[in-house]
C-alpha cells in the first residue's frame, strides 16, 4: 500500500470515528439522563412517604382532640344536670352517691383537660413539622417536574441527533473500503469507543501503553493499517496528521 493510499484510508477511518464519537456521547446521554431523574424521584418518594405518615399522625391527633373535647363537654353537661338534681334528692344515701359520681366525672374531666393540653402542644409541634415538610415537598416536586420536562426535551433532541448521526455514519462508512470497514466494525463490537487512535511518541492513546519499537517503526512507514498489540485498537502515527484526533479511554 502506498503512503498516500494509507493516509487516505486512515483519514476515512478517523472521519468515521468522529461520527461514532458523537453517537457514543449521545447514547451515553440517553442512558445516563434518566438516572438523574430516578435519583430525584427516589428522594421525592421518600419525602412523600414521610409527609403521608405525618398527615396520618396529624389526623389522629385532631381526632383525639375532638374526642376529648366531646367527652369533656358531655360530662360537664352531666355534672350540671346532676347538680340541679342534687337539690331534689330526698335521702342521704342517694345524695352521697350522686356526689361521688359528680366527683368522679370532675376528676375525669380534669384529667382530660390535662391530656387535651398536652395533645394541643403535640399538635402544634407536628403542625410546624408539617409546614416545614410541605416546603421541602413542594420544592422537590417542582424540581422533579422541571427535571422530567428537561429530560423529555433532552431525550427528544438526543433521539433526533442520533438519527441524523446514524445517517452520517452510513455515508462515512461508504467512503471506507469494505475490508477495512469490516475490520473497524469487528473491533467496534468488541472494544469500548474509540476504535482508531493515534500513537504519539510510541504510546498508544487508547490504552496508554508503549507499542513495541519494531511496530512503531512499521507504523511510521505508513504501508499498512496496524493494531495496537495491547488493546487491539487500530492505530496510526500522530505525526502523519496535524489535526485533532480521537482521544483514548
Amino acid at each position: 500500500m502506498t503512503l498516500s493510499l494509507y493516509l487516505k484510508q486512515i483519514e476515512q477511518l478517523v472521519a468515521l470515528q468522529k461520527v461514532d464519537d458523537h453517537i457514543y456521547g449521545i447514547k451515553a446521554e440517553l442512558k445516563n439522563a434518566p438516572q438523574e431523574v430516578e435519583g430525584l424521584q427516589q428522594r421525592f418518594d421518600s419525602i412523600e412517604e414521610q409527609r403521608n405518615r405525618l398527615l396520618d399522625k396529624l389526623t389522629h391527633l385532631k381526632d383525639q382532640e375532638k374526642r376529648l373535647g366531646t367527652e369533656i363537654e358531655d360530662d360537664s353537661l352531666r355534672i350540671k344536670k346532676s347538680k340541679s338534681k342534687l337539690m331534689l334528692v330526698g335521702n342521704t344515701k342517694e345524695y352521697h352517691a350522686m356526689m361521688r359520681e359528680m366527683d368522679n366525672m370532675e376528676k375525669m374531666n380534669r384529667s382530660r383537660e390535662e391530656e387535651k393540653l398536652a395533645l394541643a402542644e403535640e399538635l402544634q409541634r407536628q403542625t410546624e413539622a408539617m409546614t416545614e415538610m410541605d416546603e421541602r415537598y413542594t420544592t422537590l416536586k417542582a424540581d422533579l417536574e422541571a427535571k422530567k420536562a428537561s429530560l423529555d426535551a433532552r431525550l427528544a433532541e438526543a433521539g433526533a441527533g442520533l438519527a441524523d448521526l446514524e445517517a452520517q455514519r452510513k455515508a462515512a462508512g461508504k467512503e471506507v473500503p469494505p475490508p477495512v470497514l469490516s475490520r473497524y466494525e469487528f473491533i467496534r463490537q468488541r472494544l469500548e469507543n474509540p476504535v482508531i487512535v493515534p500513537v504519539d511518541k510510541g504510546v498508544c492513546s487508547g490504552c496508554h501503553i508503549s507499542i513495541p519499537p519494531q511496530s512503531y517503526i512499521e507504523l511510521q512507514k505508513g504501508t499498512q493499517i496496524l493494531s495496537c498489540p495491547n488493546c487491539q485498537r487500530l492505530i496510526y502515527w500522530s505525526e502523519h496528521f496535524c489535526v485533532e484526533t480521537p482521544g483514548g479511554e
